[in-house]
Order: structure tokens, then sequence, then C-alpha cells
């Protein structure tokens, strides 16, 4: 028996540099860094609707809300498959997206969600290819407030140069809503991404590759890889040298205390990744330390 193999090879496509895809309008967000939570670092594949309300009550009950940190991000594996009609939908562990947007509404905090440019995500799931203004209007019915928008598998079938492009699609795609969404550029620093992020609707960009909860991480990621890039970074564009891995348990309160500051001191997003609704108050001392978060808030937006 003779077997036929058949190679599939992804379409690669070539976006035209043109002024219409290079120049987003500014959404007019992201006066100053934004402040909140995200799920991966700690949870990764355990986020879930219980885990974000359980945690958005804990940023009130702990007053993380109330010292600025506003964003409840859903990172990656909250994605199920495409309807009929090619609407995103959420899985099992999310029955009701614009459910869970009133709830945290409802606690005076805002709902952010992760998508990807590619064909999937970085954890296999539904990316944005090709369904990019769809996306973004399914967001906005959901009530999202955030997008992390995260390369991956777009490198599958877009080449490294086309970046901006990809980018700036999404990003009109946002702004076409009507709705305001603070979209956060994850392409890991690549490309000078700094030099371009604001150009096409970027609020903040990753300047690094992701963090880990250890000092020699978080002190080449804040140390080393900054330099040269603070003539981007002002109200309304930021340079993110990833999310904070205060309280997760690999380093120690000197270094945690270190890691805020720094932060503080780059302008930067100030995300919290740990388990708030367990949070010491030696941890939430350090992420809701008012006088550190008075100079990341800075509303002149000087690193």
């Amino acid at each position: 028996m003779k077997w036929l193999l058949i190679a599939v090879v992804a379409v690669r496509l070539v976006f035209p540099q043109t002024s219409r895809i290079d120049n987003v309008p500014y959404n007019g967000l992201a006066k100053t860094p934004p402040m909140g939570w995200n799920s991966w670092n700690k949870f990764q594949a355990l986020v879930s609707d219980r885990l974000v309300r359980e945690t958005a009550d804990a940023m009130v009950r702990t007053g993380m809300r109330d010292v600025g940190y506003l964003y409840v991000n859903i990172d990656d594996t909250w994605e199920a498959t495409r309807d009929g009609d090619g609407n995103i939908r959420s899985n099992e562990r999310f029955p009701d997206m614009k459910a869970l947007a009133d709830y945290v509404h409802g606690r005076g905090l805002k709902l952010g969600i992760y998508s990807s440019p590619g064909p999937k995500t970085c954890a296999g799931y539904e990316g944005s290819y090709r369904h990019e203004e769809q996306d973004a209007r399914t967001y906005a019915s959901w009530g999202i407030d955030y997008l992390k928008y995260d390369w991956c598998t777009a490198a599958d079938v877009y080449a490294a140069g086309d970046m901006p492009a990809v980018y700036a699609k999404m990003g009109h795609a946002l702004l076409a809503t009507g709705r305001p969404i603070v979209f956060s550029l994850c392409q890991y620093g690549r490309e000078h991404v700094a030099s371009w992020g604001a150009s096409i609707g970027g609020n903040l960009w990753r300047t690094t590759d992701d963090i880990a909860d250890t000092w020699k991480s978080m002190s080449k990621l804040g140390f080393d890889s900054q330099t040269g890039l603070a003539q981007y970074a002002g109200p309304g564009h930021w340079n993110d040298p990833d999310m904070l891995e205060i309280g997760n348990g690999g380093m120690t309160a000197i270094e945690y205390r270190t890691h805020m500051s720094l932060w503080c001191l780059l302008a930067a997003p100030l995300l919290a990744a740990n388990d708030v609704r367990e949070m010491t108050p030696a941890i939430r001392e350090i992420l809701a330390n008012k006088e550190a978060i008075a100079v990341d808030q800075d509303p002149l937006g000087k690193e």
C-alpha cells in the first residue's frame, strides 16, 4: 500500500508598509503606566472564572485597587474554538465572559484578555489570525478593557519585519470598536518595537523576554535590557519589562523590594502576578507602597 504524504504549508502574508497601516491614532488611554494583575506567572492554565472573580474581590479587600491596581487580566488558555460564523468562544472554565466582565466592573476594576496575531497562542489555543476585526468586536461586546497581544505563532505566517503592520491591524480593529481598550504588544522587544509601538496604537510594549522569579532574570530584564529606551516612554506609551514576580516565592524580601523599586523608576507597567487572595502583609506592603507607586505614576511619564 502506498501512502501519500501531504505537507501543509502556511501562507506567509506580507503587509504593504503604508501610512494607513503604520499610523494608528492614539486611543487616549494609559496616560500613566497601567497597573493591575495578570494570571500567567502564578496560575498559567489554572486560570478560571472563579479565580478571576476571587482575585477581583481580593484586589478590593487588600486595598490594591485603591492604590491604583485596576486591571484584572486573563492571560492565555481561556480560548475555545470558533462558532460557525467564526466568532471566538471561551472554554468551559469561562462560561460567560460578559457576566465576568460585569462582575469585575462592579468591583470598580477593569478586565483584560489575551490573544495572538498568529493561528495559535503560545499555549496552543485559538489565536486571532485572519479574525482580527471580528475578535476586537467580540472583546468589546464582552466589555473587555485591555488586550495583551502575543506574537507566538505569528512567526509561522509572517516575516519578522511585518510586525508593525501586523500589530497595526489589531490596533485599528480595537479603535474601530469604539470601546476604550488598552493595547499591550507582547513580542519580546524584537524589531526595535520601542521605536514604532506608539505609532501603531500600542500603549505598552514588551522590551524583554519573559521574566522568571529569580534575581538573575529580574535584574537582567530591569537593569540590562532597558538601555537606550527611555526616550520612547511617556504618557500613553510605555516600555514594558514584563510582569512583577513579587510574592511568588523565588526571591528574598530585599530582592522583591528592589524589583518593585526598579520597575517604578523605569515608569514600567505594574502588573502583579501573584496570588493576591493569599498575599502576606509583607508582600502587600511592597506592592502597595504609595511612595514607590507615586514615582511610577508620575504624570510626566519620564523614566
